[in-house]
């Protein structure tokens, strides 16, 4: 694995950071490959129940390492992204920032500080979730340059944000701060500076307390929901719930005997 990208683990959750200080976390081909290892390895790992997914240094992630694309078009290696054309029938494609063409079946939370911008961004969509520091800030701003979207920011950033909050970011490129990111939903929790690592362990610690079962059921119909008609979507609700029922009656059980009364978790 590249020594930009480590991974440990902190019981049932693991823990992914991107380091690479002197290009504020891009992301060259390397990184790409370590990252999308990373991520594979996660789902792989059945002792694993979240990841966490966080920048060193201070940014999260600049996005793709222009200075490295420079430098591969120099030396005639234009074609630096040929090699990731994908199906989408590929069960682990690979994509420019790495795993953003991949398909988990348990969630991943993005710790986002400094900067998340172009893929970095993009990397932050591909996550379930999104702590952002109050001094963080995301930005399409490879719009300056002509580098398209193609870590799935087009499709992701509609679906979570809607179309007139995606067309704005899209098109201007211009600066999202906290605030604003939070009152969109691009970002779900803001946090001090500095504690964004932390408050996405605990979230991802409370995550990892869950049945897991149901969650990852109710996690993947959300996903499967999209491209599907009401009553298709509703039916495949159903399938993957079905499963989860008995999980449901020992709850209620618990429930019952009087743990989790009135919302506490």
């Amino acid at each position: 694995m590249s020594d930009a990208v480590h991974t440990h683990t902190q019981g049932e959750v693991t823990v992914v950071t991107l380091s690479r200080p002197d290009v504020r976390n891009a992301v060259d081909s390397a990184t790409a490959h370590a990252l999308h290892a990373a991520f594979v390895a996660f789902e792989a790992d059945a002792s694993a129940r979240v990841a966490v997914f966080h920048g060193a240094h201070g940014h999260f992630c600049a996005g793709w390492d222009l200075q490295y694309g420079a430098r591969m078009a120099a030396q005639g290696q234009g074609g630096v992204l040929a090699d990731l054309d994908f199906s989408a029938a590929d069960a682990q494609p690979l994509g420019p920032m790495g795993p953003s063409r991949l398909h988990l079946s348990k969630p991943v939370i993005a710790a986002v500080s400094g900067a998340a911008v172009a893929g970095g961004m993009e990397l932050a969509l591909w996550c379930d979730l999104r702590v952002m520091e109050e001094d963080a800030y995301f930005g399409v701003y490879c719009r300056r340059f002509g580098v398209p979207l193609i870590d799935g920011g087009t499709v992701r950033l509609p679906r979570l944000v809607g179309m007139g909050h995606a067309m704005d970011l899209i098109l201007t490129g211009r600066k999202v701060e906290a605030p604003e990111a939070l009152a969109m939903g691009l970002a779900n929790r803001v946090v001090p500076r500095g504690e964004g690592l932390e408050a996405a362990l605990a979230l991802a610690r409370q995550l990892a307390g869950f049945p897991q079962k149901t969650m990852n059921a109710d996690r993947a119909s959300a996903h499967a929901q999209w491209d599907l008609p009401l009553a298709e979507a509703l039916h495949q609700e159903w399938e993957r719930g079905k499963h989860c029922i008995a999980d449901g009656l020992q709850g209620a059980g618990r429930f019952a005997a009087g743990e989790g009364r009135h919302g506490k978790f």
